[in-house]
């Protein structure tokens, strides 16, 4: 097998000049035609698809992305790309909305926020008990495949997650959350569960771990012993992952291997205070405390088959949040920001699941009228074996 790889520019444009004639007896024009193949559009639905992709997927902010684009030879203003990803958009909605359908019949869900800025809502849209704008990232388990959603604007995790489980069928079992200890990521519904709960919450390890690793060197010893007895933990899940254990089995694999590690750990940061050996408001103090006082669904992958031992997930999937706030500081419009949530949406789902993201946001316009109609069979996840059957259908005919 032998690999070539060139370097192309992303968007190429071709120029097609074509002749008029005028008739001396009538005055009609007379214009060559195009050749074949070269269709109406003068945006084709890649150029659509690779301008999502470097604007929501790696984070160009648009005068930086027009700037790469003259450099190359295709002068492609922000004002016309801005128009392109939102006629785009528009076509792509079908899909989003269907993704938050299916992720909202999920086992489960990891979410966190992180801030942003809407300049429309910075000018006085944001009710007054509320004092920031946040991007909520939600990354859902259904069946073994991974759905990440985004959505900024005024509300935090927790409330757009009690929006997304309003599409949760009412014969399903609370999923299990996956979250930090902040009481604003858990979503306020009055759906069964646990004590009245929407959902079956756990707490994240490495939210834990993180408060020693601060502290670390002031209390090198005492942070030692913590961060070694959690990473033995952590070795017992990467034995489990690696021999692709089954929930059930991989519940039963950290009850025989990390529980009595944890209950080691429990009596050591009991005996921390009983004894004092630390003051209570210093800052292994204050770790201590927090892992005390969330023991409960810090360590729920004890008890129930399925929970996860942290919330990295997500925390990787908002750095697409991050990268975009870090470069272009901000959303203009809450329309923009919607348009934002949709692309990065699609993107990661693409990304967490090993699909060609351009391949897919490029089949999804050319197969609008269908998506619209049937946007189930357009997850990145079937679509092409719905262009498969497309194609048999057409080789049939």
């Amino acid at each position: 097998m032998l690999v070539r790889i060139h370097g192309q520019a992303p968007i190429a444009a071709t120029v097609y000049e074509l002749e008029k004639l005028r008739c001396n007896l009538c005055g009609d024009m007379f214009t060559a035609a195009a050749p074949e193949g070269v269709g109406e559009k003068k945006y084709d639905e890649t150029a659509a698809s690779m301008i999502a992709l470097f604007r929501y997927g790696s984070g160009f902010p648009w005068t930086r992305l027009a700037g790469l684009e003259e450099s190359l030879g295709i002068p492609l203003p922000v004002a016309t790309q801005c128009e392109i990803v939102a006629e785009m958009a528009v076509l792509l909605q079908p899909a989003f909305d269907e993704l938050v359908r299916q992720a909202a019949q999920g086992e489960l869900v990891h979410n966190d926020d992180t801030s942003m800025r809407v300049l429309s809502l910075d000018r006085g849209d944001v009710s007054p008990e509320r004092s920031g704008v946040f991007t909520s990232g939600l990354v859902w388990i259904v069946q073994e495949r991974r759905i990440a959603l985004f959505f900024t604007g005024a509300k935090h995790a927790g409330e757009n997650l009690a929006e997304v489980l309003r599409e949760r069928s009412g014969e399903l079992p609370p999923p299990i959350q996956m979250c930090d200890a902040l009481s604003r990521n858990v979503p306020k519904l009055p759906e069964p569960g646990p004590e009245g709960a929407p959902t079956v919450v756990a707490n994240c390890n490495a939210h834990g771990r993180r408060h020693f690793v601060k502290v670390t060197p002031s209390f090198p010893e005492s942070c030692r012993f913590v961060l070694e007895t959690l990473g033995e933990v952590y070795g017992y899940d990467a034995v489990a992952r690696e021999r692709g254990m089954s929930a059930q089995e991989r519940l039963q694999f950290h009850q025989a291997h990390s529980q009595p590690v944890m209950e080691r750990l429990h009596a050591w940061l009991e005996a921390q205070f009983a004894e004092r050996n630390v003051e209570p408001n210093s800052g292994l103090g204050q770790a201590i405390a927090y892992l005390l006082k969330h023991w409960e669904k810090l360590t729920l992958f004890l008890r129930k088959a399925g929970v996860p031992l942290d919330n990295n997930v997500v925390e990787r999937a908002l750095k697409k949040a991050i990268l975009h706030r870090k470069n272009s500081l901000f959303y203009k419009t809450r329309n923009g920001a919607r348009m934002g949530d949709l692309f990065m949406t699609l993107i990661h789902t693409c990304e967490l699941n090993g699909v060609n993201a351009f391949d897919y946001l490029t089949e999804l316009q050319r197969h609008a009228e269908e998506v619209k109609r049937k946007p189930a069979e357009w997850m990145p996840w079937n679509y092409q074996e719905r262009l498969v059957r497309a194609g048999a259908a057409v080789d049939s005919g």
